[in-house]
């Protein structure tokens, strides 16, 4: 039996795709609880909201935020009222009619889950 190695040498060596960089949220709890408090964002957390980003270490930059922001906006032009918003790894259940997080949860918060009472999802 003839070596097909030998033949026609080792095969090529394929690179495998890099994966895709997430970026890690470098914004701690209490950043986000103080910029909601100081109403420096458009958007309302409410006090379950709060509770659920500190217990589950879900911390949004300025430039996730924003992205949360204009989906809301993008959702009200659209007549949602209330929407379930996919963020890289984390969700969150936004009343788009008062701007104002509702819940929000991890990647392992999200398995075996049932989100109810939405009209619409937004992947960002």
């Amino acid at each position: 039996m003839i070596d097909l190695r030998r033949i026609q040498g080792p095969p090529p060596i394929q690179d495998s795709p890099a994966a895709p960089q997430q970026q890690k949220s470098n914004v701690d709890f209490s950043e986000v609880l103080g910029r909601a408090r100081a109403g420096l964002t458009d958007l309302k957390f409410s006090a379950h909201a709060l509770n659920r980003m500190e217990e589950r270490g879900i911390g949004l930059s300025s430039i996730e935020l924003e992205r949360l922001e204009d989906a809301v906006k993008s959702a009200s032009q659209k007549g949602s009222k209330s929407s379930l918003m996919l963020l890289d790894e984390r969700a969150f259940v936004i009343s788009v009619a008062n701007r104002t997080v509702i819940t929000a949860m991890d990647s392992d918060g999200m398995k075996d889950q049932m989100v109810t009472d939405i009209d619409s999802a937004v992947i960002l």
